[in-house]
């Protein structure tokens, strides 16, 4: 698999945000989001993981900083999307939900005669 890099924010649609996962704490992965006007529709999450940092004020306390998902959509394309709690000043980034970037199969090669 290929992956292409893209780090754009994602619009989640409304109520379709995954309830299990704010009751666990978690933020609500949305089912169907728009990026890039088009409207894509989760149908399958393949992996799920958190990333960690330290406090910034020097307690020795850790903190999520991100919840990361690969999803497959109904087309078949699979997005690497994260929920990005904080901006580096510990303030609410513009858009909290965003695309990591979208896996595709290579290309077959091309055969000799």
């Amino acid at each position: 698999m290929l992956a292409s890099f893209i780090s754009e924010p994602i619009l989640p649609l409304e109520a379709s945000f995954d309830t299990g996962g704010m009751a666990r704490g978690e933020p609500g992965l949305p089912q169907r989001f728009r990026w890039r006007e088009k409207e894509f529709t989760v149908e399958e999450v393949l992996e799920r993981w958190k990333e960690h940092g330290d406090c910034r004020n020097g307690s020795g306390e850790r903190y999520v900083r991100k919840h990361g998902y690969r999803v497959r959509v109904t087309d078949g394309a699979i997005f690497r999307i994260y929920f990005q709690r904080t901006q580096g000043t510990g303030k609410l980034p513009k858009s909290r939900w965003w695309i990591h970037s979208i896996e595709s199969c290579a290309p077959p090669a091309a055969q000799a005669d």
